[in-house]
């Protein structure tokens, strides 16, 4: 979705099996979907949480079209693997493809597919094979690797008795052995093969319960060793699809994924499939394009009777808060957003017509454990500060995508391999090509940076109890400006941490890093570091979010750091602690720091003021720090 276009400007939109349409001048108007029913708007059902296809298009759902791609997904080759971020629309398409080609849904293929992509151009295999379906994240990663194996059984013989009730009618039912998952499978194999038809085996998520195991492991990775390497069950698995295939027991597989992290080991049994992942014909296989979030957050604007006005203000939050995905190297391919944040939202502003007061929905907060994984290693630390870099942003030649057991080493000590890693994840991503054709790499949004944001809050900030003592010195900052609160703990009990190793690379984005992880708070405000503002760049700019400026007292700031090393100042730490922040303001190296940082923050007040037109709110305040010893501000 969107369908075609037609006359007069219109866009027509599915949802579910049925089609409504609005028209959009070139004024940004828009014409209200009516209902049959009195007149009354058109509710969208966003299928938030819901990866069932058969469900979304028979209840009605919202559902984005993305079935042109299945006529190049069968060109692209028989035995796809296809990896992308958690909560991005895997399981729905595997859904899709279930749907589309089992022998059991011929009879409804009009209802499901008739007024979409591949319903008007079907492909010759449409309703042609037995679908066998697993879901690994469905695998326990608790336990020895006997209970994970027994797990992993367990699940593939109940697939298996579904499957031979789902196709009683064509399969007579096979042995399912409890002990002997495999076993089971090469049973069910075989009696497809004396019915005459074809297996399509998909497989959902095929690396869950293995990178749970690593993520959790990362004192010892003797599991994560015991799973994969030498004759593991996975590789086993794998060997008996490999050879399935290659007697015609199995006519295709798509396998879905988060990262490569497993396929080193399993397609050393199994190497002969394809990867399309970083394909750019399949860049937007899953995800939303900012033409379908323009459309949906209008039809929702427009059905809770507010001006079209507003519409920038929303587009503007929905794109920086969820915006930023690009799955190939082409820095010609669209941008996309995270489906189901998107839906989180929209759903949200269509039941209150109001944002979330929270936009970080729940979904993606196992993504920090990733982030975390990376934060413990050894060399962790250093990359996600050079992560938080926007100056200097990360370059890679090329992704890293060979990840095996031999490869656990230079995935725990070199800083090329975890920023790969971050970028499967999906808490990186690619934001554009350089001139050689490197790579770089950046934070894709503002709620995968507020998990960056909190990592770092939890690696300063260890004990509950500082936390909440940082969160009430940040809310009164927020209301009243007053920095010295504030400062007056980052130089007692944030600076003691800092080693005398780390004024070896210590500067401005130290300094402005340790502001933004005490300050960060999404609920209140946007916050934005290297914002463009006039062709230059603020240091730190938090913005009250447009739904919470009703509240007069929190404040609007801009902050512009310096950082002076002791030996610009030409004392030693101990005399500078001595020291009052009044007398250490006037150093002449300090005075010239503070009206460096003034001039630059004038120079934004006046756009910011033009911009947000509530002067009396912006507070603009120059920090300078002195090592990692004192601070000293002056407010503009």
């Amino acid at each position: 979705m969107p369908a075609n276009n037609v006359g007069g400007g219109q866009r027509s939109w599915r949802i579910g099996a049925s089609v409504i349409r609005h028209h959009a001048d070139l004024q940004g108007w828009y014409n209200l979907p009516i209902s049959p029913v009195q007149g009354t708007p058109i509710m969208i059902r966003f299928p938030y949480g819901i990866s069932d296809f058969h469900r979304i298009r028979t209840e009605n759902h919202l559902y984005l079209d993305r079935t042109a791609h299945i006529a190049e997904l069968e060109e692209a080759g028989q035995q796809l693997i296809f990896l992308r971020p958690r909560r991005f629309g895997k399981s729905l398409l595997l859904s899709t493809l279930a749907n589309y080609y089992d022998v059991n849904t011929a009879p409804e293929f009009e209802v499901l597919f008739g007024d979409l992509a591949v319903g008007r151009q079907p492909t010759p295999e449409r309703n042609r094979y037995l679908i066998l379906r697993w879901d690994f994240s469905k695998v326990s990663s608790q336990g020895n690797i006997g209970q994970i194996k027994q797990s992993l059984f367990h699940h593939i013989n109940r697939v298996a008795e579904g499957f031979y009730s789902r196709y009683a009618a064509v399969v007579a039912p096979g042995t399912v052995f409890e002990n002997d998952a495999l076993a089971t499978f090469e049973a069910l194999l075989n009696a497809v093969t004396g019915s005459g038809h074809q297996v399509y085996l998909l497989i959902d998520e095929y690396d869950n319960f293995a990178n749970e195991v690593l993520v959790h492991d990362v004192r010892d990775t003797n599991r994560y060793h015991d799973l994969l390497e030498g004759e593991g069950i996975l590789k086993t698995l794998f060997k008996v699809i490999k050879g399935s295939a290659s007697e015609g027991k199995i006519a295709r597989v798509f396998i879905t994924g988060v990262s490569p992290l497993v396929l080193s080991d399993v397609t050393s049994g199994y190497n002969v499939a394809t990867n399309v992942y970083f394909d750019p014909r399949f860049n937007q296989l899953c995800g939303v394009t900012q033409a379908e979030v323009t459309d949906l957050m209008t039809q929702v604007l427009c059905g809770c009777g507010q001006d079209a006005a507003q519409l920038p203000i929303l587009l503007d939050t929905i794109k920086q808060f969820y915006n930023g995905y690009r799955f190939c190297g082409k820095a010609d391919k669209a941008l996309l957003y995270n489906p189901t944040l998107c839906f989180y939202f929209l759903r949200h502003y269509q039941r209150e017509c109001t944002t979330p007061r929270q936009m970080l929905d729940a979904n993606l907060a196992m993504d920090a454990g990733r982030i975390r994984y990376i934060a413990t290693l050894p060399a962790g630390a250093a990359v996600i500060e050079q992560i938080l870099d926007e100056q200097n942003p990360v370059s890679l030649d090329y992704l890293e995508d060979r990840f095996g057991v031999e490869k656990l080493h230079d995935l725990q000590t070199d800083p090329r391999y975890m920023v790969s890693l971050l970028y499967f994840f999906g808490v990186l991503t690619i934001t554009a090509i350089g001139e050689l054709g490197e790579l770089e790499l950046g934070v894709p949004n503002r709620v995968i940076h507020s998990l960056y944001l909190e990592e770092l809050r939890r690696e300063m900030l260890p004990n509950p109890q500082d936390q909440q003592a940082v969160a009430a010195l940040a809310k009164r900052f927020y209301q009243t400006a007053e920095l010295q609160p504030l400062a007056d703990y980052l130089e007692t009990t944030c600076f003691a941490a800092f080693s005398n190793r780390d004024y070896a690379w210590s500067n401005e984005l130290t300094i402005k890093t340790a502001f933004m992880t005490l300050l960060f708070n999404d609920i209140y405000y946007l916050m934005d570091s290297e914002a463009a503002v006039q062709r230059r760049y603020t240091d730190l700019l938090m913005i009250v979010r447009s739904g919470m400026r009703q509240h007069q007292t929190l404040k609007d700031f801009v902050l512009e750091f310096k950082y002076l090393s002791l030996g610009d100042v030409g004392m030693s730490g101990g005399q500078v602690r001595q020291q009052s922040r009044e007398a250490l303001a006037q150093l002449p190296v300090v005075q010239v720091a503070l009206q460096a940082a003034q001039a630059q923050l004038r120079a934004y007040r006046q756009v910011l003021d033009a911009k947000y037109q509530e002067p009396q709110r912006l507070y603009c305040i120059a920090v300078v720090a002195l090592g990692f010893e004192r601070l000293v501000w002056q407010t503009v």
